[in-house]
């Protein structure tokens, strides 16, 4: 009995381990796309079925699997702003000591690029630099801007009135006061000028850019409220100094400050400009030109109006955003070349 009994328990086992297991879990992968950067990332889906343990992946199963598996990457071609920048500039042309520097700064997509970098005299622009230092001491002193500070300030930038401006350059110490703030505000490149010749200040175009981003970008040393206080004096000056970078704004869409002066040892003009300007692209620019060696303040601002409208153009729909959406295309065209 005992026997007959063993006998059929082993038959019973090797019967259970002979049954097909009911459920496998297949793994299906598939290529789901490419990021902006050309890394390709893939997806997993467990799907349930009763299938026999002793079935094999189809053929056509496996070379899909081995195509999706080596999909190559697609990298994404990098714009080269600078060489944009520098193609654009060509369309300007300087003549006899003419020298122009320009640094733009696409606000909407953070690209910038900077042509030439030789220290110019600021001449009037430097008054937006001796407003930010005064806010940024008023800042630190936990104090408000007086009445009579208040007042320099809107002739100092509206009107571009001298007797303001040497009023604020003493109040903030001078050049001391100045290369001390430009520290805080991250400006590497802008030496105060000697005693009372705040207009002699030296400064590189991309210097001013850095100020343009501490009156008008979101991460600034500078308040709100003094980034607001600035930008409001920017956008109401008089309209006779209503040239510069404005000329590369769509209508009036511009807050700027512009300076020129004829200097003495050469009877050439330094003419500069900088500000924020909407394109006709709808972009919103950061710009800066500086420019030096003119022989009539009139052709100094034909220059440095033509560089404006180069820096910008160099950002727009014939510049670097139809380069953008080329490298865009052939990366989708690649991408879906390996689907």
């Amino acid at each position: 009995m005992e026997s007959s009994r063993a006998a059929r328990r082993n038959h019973r086992a090797r019967s259970s381990r002979r049954r097909p297991l009911p459920y496998i879990a297949l793994a299906a992968v598939a290529v789901v796309g490419v990021t902006a950067g050309g890394t390709v990332y893939v997806k997993a889906h467990a799907h349930s079925g009763v299938v026999s343990s002793a079935a094999a992946p189809s053929t056509s199963a496996s070379a899909s699997g081995s195509r999706e598996a080596t999909v190559e990457p697609v990298t994404q071609p990098t714009v080269d702003y600078d060489a944009l920048l520098a193609k654009a500039m060509k369309s300007v042309t300087p003549t006899g000591d003419q020298k122009v520097s320009v640094a733009v700064l696409d606000l909407t997509s953070g690209e910038s690029a900077t042509y030439g970098g030789t220290a110019f005299d600021t001449a009037s622009i430097v008054k937006v630099d001796i407003l930010a230092t005064l806010l940024l001491q008023a800042q630190d002193a936990g104090r408000q801007l007086t009445a009579t500070e208040k007042s320099y300030a809107t002739t100092m930038i509206e009107n571009s009135d001298n007797d303001s401006a040497s009023a604020l350059w003493r109040i903030i110490g001078k050049a001391g006061g100045l290369d001390a703030a430009n520290k805080t505000l991250g400006l590497s490149g802008t030496t105060g000028g000697d005693d009372m010749l705040w207009g002699l200040t030296q400064t590189t175009a991309a210097d001013q850019l850095t100020l343009l981003q501490q009156v008008f970008g979101d991460d600034s040393k500078l308040s709100s409220a003094s980034q607001s206080y600035i930008q409001g004096l920017m956008k109401q000056i008089e309209a006779d100094q209503q040239w510069g970078v404005s000329a590369a704004a769509d209508g009036s869409k511009w807050a700027l400050k512009n300076g020129w002066l004829a200097r003495s040892t050469t009877g050439l003009w330094d003419v500069n400009s900088i500000g924020r300007v909407t394109g006709e692209d709808g972009d919103t620019y950061l710009v800066a030109v500086l420019s030096k060696g003119s022989t009539t303040q009139t052709k100094g601002i034909s220059l440095i109006e033509a560089a404006a409208k180069a820096g910008v153009a160099a950002f727009g729909k014939n510049g670097g955003s139809s380069t953008t959406a080329s490298a865009s295309a052939s990366a989708s065209a690649s991408a879906s070349a390996s689907d």
